[in-house]
């Protein structure tokens, strides 16, 4: 399948109900630096074709992470993840890793645009892991985008250097989700998307990294509406962003730990190095988490976020928690605190996984369902997990057209103390409170998923 578009042309995988353009480059990035969009295909010569199209008929690179390395599949919860998400795929890593992937209807014309991002706590992941597809939502009548952006030490160091050449610093992997974001709404016309609506979706990280963009008013006009899964609201002050250069003493213990005298020293640095730094520094302290992530840099996040977030972008939202998430009751209480304020629509995703692993709805479970991605998974989903995962896709379709997202059946009442309580069976669906008794109760019993062989 190939078109025609303003960056020039391009080659993509039709399928009999759908088609597909992988491993696009949007933006250029050398190391700990700020991205430059890619406008002329041309540019891209390990892409081009005999005729000079661009070959978008697989996925680009991953971004270098700790996962090449150091996967600690000794612990629990890494090796669920593992299993969950990654086994038996093959993903090719460089820091050239700006790739988005576009997937549309047979004969797109005006569809809504839903960009999907990815979560990995800010230091992992990537945009076709084995929940993360568009083509149920594409069949739908939808362009579905996933993007890639740049993790870890690639997509969140600062450093005074950084800040003297571009006046802010950190960020990377933050500026790199933007870039994208003004990338789809320049170019999805030609992919047959409607560039004047536009839904950005998103879990954990990737949900957070959209709400970072909802207080920023350079986002104003990008998109007119957001999905948060399990990321939305303002969480308690100590894991809110810090000043950029608060971080900077982090890094520079990387950096010397590494033997990397200077700036120019750590960016010219092997990564296997790097991470081998990154290790020995997160085994002797304790903070790292803190100093890994997206920070104030006076640029795109221009001031302490809980001044920010009094005064959000005017756009329709959704927001989602699961029942054993990461910290469930805290999830839900940020998420129903600023859904409040906005107006939101709330859903409480009360579906466990099946297996009989005991993880419950565990941090990142309702992907799946919103995505109609079941059917890449090992677990035994059955014909009731297809029809909630139907009918809250249909709910994402409704939203992503018109911000609302009831299309018959339960009404989904926003800004009020109820969320969608999403159970099986479909019958059950219906607007409540929070079981608060069963976040509390699962943040205690449960925790973090742990792997245990699911059961066939």
């Amino acid at each position: 399948m190939e078109i025609i578009t303003k960056a020039g042309k391009i080659n993509g995988i039709e399928e009999k109900d759908h088609i597909e353009y992988r491993g696009i480059k949007f933006a250029t990035a050398g190391r700990f630096e700020y991205a430059v969009p890619v406008t002329d295909f041309s540019e891209v010569k390990d892409r081009l074709t005999p005729d000079g199209s661009y070959d978008a008929t697989y996925y680009g690179d991953v971004c270098t992470q700790k996962r090449i390395w150091y996967e600690h599949l000794e612990n629990p919860t890494r090796m669920f993840y593992y299993k969950e998400f990654r086994e038996d795929i093959s993903f090719n890593y460089s820091e050239d890793c700006l790739y988005l992937n576009i997937c549309t209807p047979l004969e797109p014309s005006d569809c809504p645009v839903i960009i999907f991002i990815h979560g990995g706590g800010f230091d992992s992941g990537s945009n076709y892991d084995s929940a993360i597809d568009g083509i149920a939502l594409s069949k739908k009548g939808a362009v579905v985008v996933t993007i890639q952006y740049r993790v870890g030490v690639f997509g969140y160091l600062t450093d005074e250097k950084i800040k003297e050449e571009y006046g802010r610093e950190g960020n990377f992997g933050q500026d790199d989700i933007f870039t994208a974001v003004k990338w789809v709404k320049d170019n999805i016309k030609d992919f047959g998307g409607d560039p004047e609506n536009i839904t950005l979706m998103g879990q954990s990280a990737g949900a957070i990294s959209i709400q970072y963009l909802c207080l920023s008013k350079k986002s104003e006009g990008l998109f007119k509406h957001v999905i948060m899964m399990s990321g939305g609201g303002m969480f308690p002050k100590f894991a809110l962003p810090r000043p950029a250069e608060s971080t900077r003493e982090y890094w520079l213990d990387v950096r010397n730990t590494a033997g990397a005298k200077t700036f120019e020293d750590f960016k010219n640095l092997d990564a296997k190095k790097i991470f081998d730094a990154i290790e020995i520094v997160k085994e002797k302290r304790k903070d790292g988490i803190y100093n890994t992530m997206p920070v104030i840099d006076g640029y795109l996040i221009e001031k302490p976020v809980d001044v920010l977030i009094k005064n959000p972008l005017k756009i329709d939202y959704m927001i989602g928690y699961t029942n054993n998430d990461m910290y469930a009751p805290v999830m839900a209480h940020i998420g129903h605190k600023f859904g409040k304020a906005v107006g939101a629509y709330l859903y409480y995703f009360d579906v466990d996984a099946p297996g009989g692993d005991g993880n419950a709805a565990f941090h990142s479970a309702d992907i799946r369902y919103l995505l109609g991605t079941l059917k890449n998974s090992f677990r035994p989903y059955d014909e009731e997990d297809e029809k909630v995962s139907e009918y809250m896709m249909e709910r994402v379709i409704a939203f992503a057209k018109t911000g609302d997202p009831d299309n018959g059946g339960v009404k989904w009442e926003n800004a009020g103390r109820k969320s969608l309580h999403v159970v099986k069976p479909v019958s059950e669906i219906k607007m409540s409170r929070p079981g608060w008794g069963k976040l509390i109760n699962n943040m205690i019993k449960k925790g973090d998923p742990k792997y245990v062989e699911v059961s066939s």
